[in-house]
């Protein structure tokens, strides 16, 4: 029997009487495995990824969520917000009362995690735009998340670094045991999860294998 880490089963939401934005909207990511979604501008990816993150609420349906839950903004600035690396993360692990030590191992397994143990005394403005989306990550991993929610975190990197993170995270999820659920509009990226959905018209209208939807989109 498959276990899913995430389950958002008949949800809707408008923002305005008549003109809804998800309607009965179904899809679940099995545990331990990394899936992305995709959909034309106004299909209901940004309205649908808020409802997984709690700033919105829906109107009809459930969604249930193997917690912790982490989240990565397209934007990597809008979440740091400590002046070093291992600040930040640190900061993130506050509401939990850890241990000094404990934090202190947290930070570092979680930047070991993503490859830049180096970079703990890094003041952040001074890093690559990729760095800071693997600190991002890095920042759920030390929360020990178990799902891991993505929204276009290549859309502002260079193509050489798209790929290198796409690429962390599938080896993060395969590693670790987590979840993943990727925001995407590029189809390359879809030649590194496991399963994908597409949205349209604020429902999914095809899932499952990467290749045919890639297929179904390119026609």
């Amino acid at each position: 029997m498959t276990n899913f880490a995430i389950n958002v089963d008949n949800i809707g939401f408008s923002w305005h009487e008549n003109a809804p934005v998800l309607n009965s909207c179904s899809l679940a990511v099995p545990e331990g495995e990394f899936w992305m979604l995709l959909g034309a501008n106004g299909s209901g990816k940004s309205t649908l990824l808020r409802l997984l993150t709690n700033l919105l609420t829906p109107q009809n349906g459930t969604i249930t969520m193997t917690g912790p839950v982490g989240f990565v903004f397209q934007n990597p600035d809008r979440q740091l917000v400590m002046p070093t690396v291992g600040a930040d993360i640190a900061f993130g692990l506050v509401e939990e009362k850890l241990p000094q030590l404990e934090v202190r191992y947290r930070v570092r397994e979680a930047l070991a995690a993503v490859n830049l143990l180096e970079l703990e005394r890094r003041p952040i403005y001074a890093l690559s735009g990729g760095q800071k989306q693997r600190i991002a990550i890095a920042g759920a991993i030390a929360r020990h998340c178990s799902v891991l929610l993505l929204d276009e975190p290549t859309a502002l990197l260079d193509p050489d670094t798209q790929i290198e993170l796409v690429e962390q995270v599938q080896k993060l999820v395969k590693s670790r045991g987590m979840t993943a659920l990727w925001v995407t509009h590029r189809l390359e990226e879809l030649n590194y999860c496991d399963g994908a959905f597409l949205l349209e018209g604020g429902k999914v209208v095809q899932q499952g294998d990467p290749q045919m939807i890639k297929e179904k989109i390119s026609q």
